[in-house]
């Protein structure tokens, strides 16, 4: 420990004297003078299957990695067996403002048995070891966004040495690459702290066996021996000499005389995807022999070259520009500390944008089968914060806001799967919990389709499976790929058939929700004194925008594939019935069908504005809810002027929809200055990775929309973003369009669209109708009357 110490001391120091070698970064990369310290400080690959956080230590580096489907638990069905007898009492007391005699009843009838679930794990780690004392100079370590590669660089004793890690997808492994001008040595160590049943060696591959371990828990459910794993390294190639080893902390390699070594690692476990299980019949070890198998014989430069091109084919579709070269030169921490002092950085935001782009290529696609969790993929404990789960009511949401916009369609393929294989027990939680056909979810789920309500009744969220279908429908709304929409609309169908169901009449006549409430917001149970405090209601009104936007999507879809006439016209004769969003006496947007107080008007939740954002519901169409929507923001924001960093985004994206392209620049600064780690990672704290992907959705959002049949070129942007470029982003339709713009104004436009048809533009308060030609359609901004926008940026 000491001379680690000492270490990070010469590193540190020779950052200070030798930084004049040091190149700056280019457009698409993070960098930093000094290895990480901290996990939070580290840099991330995946490949959608496996991640890993790098640090960059050239004495003793850590690469932290993990499985997507590493978890703690088992599968089991946590429905309250007493919920279906009780669910009219419980109504008929919200109905009657019984909303104590309610929470009571819910919290004995509706909670789970058991309530909570357990967590994500980390997987285990990688140590490297250099035979080495002298201190390094001109030390740098970045990750290229573009190639997906967290590089370090340095050198001892003038000697240069380098590290590559990064996650193929083509061949589903994780890749280590050392090398140096000179012979060096290093022992690689592949450990895991706990569950460990042996470390192994044969054949120039190391690997560890074990299986998850719980304890029983009357929250959480039985113990015992769980899921089993295993992770296997082998060195692909070394110009020196290896020996193999094994005790009981570790297993690896002890390599010497070598100046070029690659390491492959792969990892797996015997849960099986479509049963949302374990499986005995799976074997993990012998997963992984196979993956590695597959790679032998592979060239390090072929290796390479196909990860990259694999990369670059995603990366690469969306290219941003905005900003200063010379705070290009600047380390990545330095930038983001002159921002956290009031600078602004607009290369910052650029990257910000592109690093959200690349956490969820590598948290989110093929190999891997999971969607993108609390965390994405990347977690260092085993039991994390909110289990780094499913987080069902905007977490797992706002993952996927950037996903079509930012042309990443393939990223949605894990989140459809997942969804598709929660209806089996969400059918079961519709049934059990409802007595309603279709299927629903509340506020979190993991992977063993746990779909009963969860951590308690203040979780309880039967709206949250309609919500999840939502970026189902978006990705048709991007790509028109009618082969999955016939795959999704079973999945849509079934969340109908659950709300359908669900609908009670009020007291009022409506068709409402209920037991219902606004995720995690509290209000004042009205007529008492005692200023009592609860999160259950009837008709909350996201609830209500939810079914407005999971009918609206159904009825868009049964129009395309020609079925179910009847249950369409069922829909449209029941959105009729539901209650209207409403005005409150305050002049903001009601948050319940009644107008409450609520209990925390500050509250990080902004959850009645879902018709805002990402719904289309709230328009300048519709301009008594439009600045409601307005003066909602402008309350929250009064009574809490710190949101966290996925409700701070999410601001974000409701200031793009109202215009306001000045406050939503100053929201993006807030979420560098505010919710942004050094490695540019969204915290809360703790870490949290929807954040990320809300801003970059927000960032999108500004610069172009696409709804209500319109597409909208800079529909709210900062007079601090003077100048920059976009090119391929996606607006619905199937449409790729790019972007420049000089002092303020549009000064460049191309729209590539897959067909010959006729498309709406709008700037500013212009719109023009323009027939398109399949391919790429560039515009002159004066022939569209596009010379500058009419009005200010609130068109």
């Amino acid at each position: 420990m000491k001379k680690s110490r000492i270490a990070y001391f010469l590193i540190l120091w020779g950052s200070f004297i030798g930084t004049s070698g040091v190149q700056g970064q280019g457009e698409n990369e993070l960098w930093y003078k000094a290895p990480a310290k901290e996990w939070t400080e580290a840099l991330p690959v995946g490949n959608g299957r496996m991640g890993a956080m790098v640090f960059g230590d050239p004495y003793m580096e850590r690469i932290q990695f993990n499985e997507e489907s590493v978890w703690g638990g088992s599968r089991m069905d946590n429905n309250n067996p007493k919920a279906l007898e009780h669910l009219p009492e419980i109504r008929q007391a919200l109905f009657r403002g019984e909303y104590t005699r309610a929470w009571k009843l819910s919290d004995q009838y509706l909670l789970g048995t058991p309530p909570r679930i357990r967590s994500y794990q980390t997987l285990g780690d990688v140590l490297i070891r250099y035979h080495r004392d002298a201190a390094p100079t001109d030390y740098r370590r970045s990750l290229k966004l573009d190639k997906g590669i967290v590089e370090t660089v340095y050198k001892v004793e003038g000697v240069n040495f380098k590290q590559e890690v990064y996650a193929s997808a083509p061949h589903n492994v994780i890749v280590i690459r050392l090398s140096a001008d000179q012979a060096f040595g290093a022992d690689v160590s592949l450990t895991r702290e706990k569950d460990v049943d042996q470390y192994r060696h044969q054949d120039g591959t190391a690997w560890f066996e074990g299986q998850v371990r719980d304890e029983d828990s009357p929250l959480m459910g039985p113990g015992g021996r769980h899921m089993r794993f295993c992770s296997a390294i082998q060195v692909l190639a070394c110009d020196g000499k290896v020996v193999s080893f094994a005790d009981q902390g570790a297993s690896g390699f002890r390599i010497s005389e070598a100046r070029q070594v690659t390491l492959v690692l792969t990892a797996a476990t015997d849960y099986n995807f479509d049963q949302l299980d374990t499986d005995a019949s799976i074997q993990p070890l012998e997963v992984c022999k196979a993956i590695l198998g597959q790679v032998s014989g592979t060239s390090p430069e072929v290796l390479r070259d196909r990860h990259e091109n694999d990369h670059r084919r995603l990366f690469d579709r969306v290219k941003f520009r905005m900003g200063s070269a010379e705070r290009d030169r600047l380390p990545t921490d330095e930038r983001l500390a002159a921002v956290k002092a009031g600078k602004q950085d607009n290369g910052l935001i650029t990257l910000y944008f592109q690093y959200a782009r690349y956490l969820l290529m590598a948290s989110s696609r093929k190999p891997g089968r999971l969607p993108a969790n609390l965390q994405g993929v990347w977690n260092d404990l085993y039991t994390a914060k909110w289990n780094s789960d499913f987080h069902t009511n905007i977490n797992l949401q706002m993952n996927y806001w950037p996903a079509e916009v930012a042309n990443l369609p393939e990223t949605v393929e894990p989140l459809s799967g997942f969804l598709t294989r929660l209806t089996v027990p969400g059918g079961r939680t519709a049934k059990a919990t409802y007595g309603t056909e279709g299927w629903t979810l509340h506020h979190l789920t993991d992977v063993f389709g746990r779909t009963g309500v969860a951590d308690g009744v203040w979780g309880l969220s039967p709206m949250a499976g309609p919500w999840m279908t939502f970026p189902l429908f978006r990705h048709y709304e991007f790509t028109l790929d009618r082969s999955y929409l016939e795959r999704t609309y079973p999945v849509m169908k079934g969340s109908v058939q659950f709300v359908l169901g669900f609908l009670v009449e009020s007291p009022e006549g409506y068709l409402v929700t209920n037991p219902s409430h606004s995720p995690e917001n509290a209000f004042f149970v009205p007529r008492t004194d005692k200023k009592e405090k609860t999160f259950l209601c009837y008709g909350a009104t996201i609830d209500t925008q939810i079914i407005h936007g999971l009918f609206s999507n159904f009825i868009k879809a049964a129009a395309v594939l020609n079925q179910d006439a009847a249950l369409v016209e069922k829909l449209k004769e029941t959105l009729k019935r539901l209650p209207p969003m409403k005005v409150g006496a305050n002049g903001t947007l009601q948050e319940w069908m009644h107008d409450y107080d609520e209990a925390e008007p500050g509250h990080r939740h902004i959850s009645h504005l879902l018709g805002l954002y990402p719904l289309s519901l709230i328009t300048k169409d519709t301009p008594v809810l439009f600045e409601a929507a307005r003066k909602t923001i402008e309350r929250r924001m009064a009574y809490s002027t710190r949101h966290v960093g996925w409700s701070s985004a999410w601001i974000i994206n409701f200031y793009a929809r109202l215009y306001d392209g000045e406050k939503a620049g100053d929201q993006v600064q807030k979420l560098l200055q505010q919710s942004t780690l050094g490695n540019l990672f969204n915290t809360i704290p703790p870490f949290q990775i929807d954040g990320n992907m809300g801003g970059a959705a927000g960032i999108a959002e500004m610069l172009l929309q696409s709804h209500n049949d319109q597409i909208h070129i800079l529909p709210a942007l900062p007079a601090s973003w003077k100048d920059g470029s976009i090119t391929g982003l996606k607006a619905r339709g199937n449409y790729t369009v790019d972007l420049k713009w000089r002092n303020g104004i549009l000064v460049s436009l191309s729209v590539h669209s897959p067909g010959s048809r006729v498309c709406r533009l709008r700037y500013g308060a212009r719109v023009k109708e323009v027939r398109l030609k399949k391919g790429e359609n560039s515009f002159s901004v004066k022939e569209l009357g596009f010379i500058r926008p009419s009005g200010s940026s609130r068109p």
